[in-house]
């Protein structure tokens, strides 16, 4: 796939202001707390990584990996627990990075599972939203976009474990 199949949704600029924003806001909201920052991998890894230089507050980066598509572009309807996190979410504030809220049923159970852990609060970063999808009742405390009812690719994302690095968030051109 080359960049004349793509649909280009948000350039790389338009990610990085948003991105900066998102972590002002998230530094205020946080202010002299100390962050447990959730990355659920593969897919908000990237996103993750240029937030979390942004935001001032004191951040303490985890993972949770955690997946239901595999190498399928059709979900599976439960969850699977690949990597559970190495740090006690017991009393902490816990930002949850997801690249995506599409159907919300991953992040509901993201969010069930870490609550089950007796956290002292528990937010949501994502930096895309897909509410047409919405499956699950979830959104996000942090949003970056509204992204439109297509299948996208990079910043992260992927298609059967492609294209996460393209630094751009793209859809396949229809035929």
């Amino acid at each position: 796939m080359t960049d004349k199949d793509l649909d280009i949704i948000f350039d790389a600029s338009s990610l990085d202001t948003r991105i900066a924003e998102m972590a002002a806001e998230i530094s205020s909201d946080y202010d002299g707390k100390n962050i447990l920052a959730v990355c659920v991998l593969r897919g908000a890894f990237i996103f993750a990584a240029d937030l979390l230089r942004k935001i001032t507050a004191d951040v303490t980066l985890d993972y949770l990996e955690v997946t239901r598509y595999g190498n399928s572009d059709k979900p599976e309807e439960n969850l699977k627990l690949i990597s559970d996190l190495s740090h006690s979410a017991e009393g902490r504030h816990i930002l949850v990075i997801e690249d995506i809220i599409d159907e919300g049923i991953t992040l509901s159970a993201v969010r069930s599972l870490l609550l089950k852990r007796n956290p002292a609060s528990i937010r949501i970063c994502a930096l895309f939203d897909k509410p047409e999808h919405r499956r699950a009742d979830i959104s996000g405390d942090y949003i970056g976009f509204r992204v439109p009812d297509r299948f996208v690719i990079g910043f992260g994302m992927d298609y059967k474990q492609r294209y996460r690095n393209i630094p751009y968030l793209a859809a396949v051109k229809a035929q």
